[in-house]
């Protein structure tokens, strides 16, 4: 995308969020959901429950700067949650199951205040996550989400885990599933870097770094069949969601800091780093046989009888 066509489309955002009335942007945070759907409100973060899974389906916030540079610290009173009907998962659930207790709102998000942070160890908040990734790029993206509303003032988060087989583990006696990858989109709607990115990592030790597995927002609702942003106007959803400019997203160690994403994902795609799934694993890697994932790539060019590295999932 050239500097002309992103100039544009910052004055459409523009014009559509001028003309929209106050109340529709009350909701921005919050992606759609059914009437039959368990939702539970908190005083900082909205949640949809998953039975199913036993975790939130997504979580989903507005972060504003004073949250994350407050006094209070970790409570770490994890606790099932009272507000879900259906009954959360316990503590217990990950007992001696080699998985983290993964925040998905993370609790130094809520430094402002203490009940606030208390309400992130509920169990309906936690996922379970490798430690490889809870300790690390996942923990990095949250550190890079409060260095962003450092700058922004304002974001709106929403965070979840994603399923990409029926066939997933469970924990715990409350059958809690384990995810494949989880998800994280942040929108910045405020003038004058109105803005949107989103991610999807695999739930394992990262071997690339953390600006690989950006992709556009409807990259994300199309892996997950969420709807993120019902709120904003079709024409200004459209805009945000289609594109990734990472100027607004200044991301450690990415290359080529003066192009657009489109122009590095030719790139990328050109030396054979894209696949046509959504797993993104790198040129010449295949899956084995007892992998989830074997076959799975559209173009067979990733997950087929090819010569190559391992997968980093599977091996290989």
């Amino acid at each position: 995308m050239h500097s002309y066509e992103r100039l544009l489309d910052s004055w459409i955002i523009a014009f559509f969020l001028l003309l929209a009335p106050l109340q529709l942007l009350a909701g921005l945070e919050l992606p759609a959901f059914e009437e039959s759907d368990q939702i539970v409100r908190h005083r900082a973060f909205t949640l949809k429950y998953s039975e199913e899974h036993e975790q939130a389906e997504w979580v989903a916030y507005t972060l504003e700067e004073h949250m994350v540079s407050g006094p209070v610290k970790r409570t770490d009173d994890f606790r099932p949650d009272p507000l879900v009907k259906t009954g959360s998962a316990s503590p217990e659930d990950y007992r001696g199951s080699g998985y983290d207790r993964g925040h998905l709102v993370p609790a130094a998000d809520m430094k402002h205040s203490r009940e606030c942070m208390s309400e992130t160890f509920f169990m309906s908040n936690m996922s379970p996550q490798r430690p490889e990734f809870n300790r690390g790029i996942w923990k990095e993206l949250e550190e890079q989400v409060r260095r962003w509303v450092r700058e922004d003032k304002e974001l709106h988060v929403v965070a979840g885990p994603v399923f990409a087989a029926q066939d997933y583990e469970v924990i715990g006696p409350n059958r809690v599933a384990v995810p494949d990858f989880y998800y994280k989109v942040i929108l910045d709607y405020r003038e004058p870097g109105i803005k949107a990115i989103g991610f999807i990592l695999p739930n394992g030790k990262a071997e690339a770094a953390l600006w690989e597995f950006a992709v556009p927002v409807d990259r994300v609702e199309e892996i997950t069949g969420i709807d993120f942003y019902p709120a904003l106007p079709d024409d200004v959803e459209e805009v945000l969601e289609s594109s990734l400019d990472f100027s607004g997203w200044p991301l450690p160690g990415r290359i080529l800091q003066d192009e657009s994403t489109s122009v590095q994902a030719e790139q990328r795609e050109s030396r054979g780093e894209i696949c046509d799934n959504w797993l993104t694993i790198k040129a010449g890697v295949r899956h084995n046989s007892t992998c989830r994932y074997f076959g799975k790539s559209q173009s067979g060019r990733c997950c087929g009888p090819d010569e190559g590295r391992p997968c980093r999932i599977c091996g290989g």
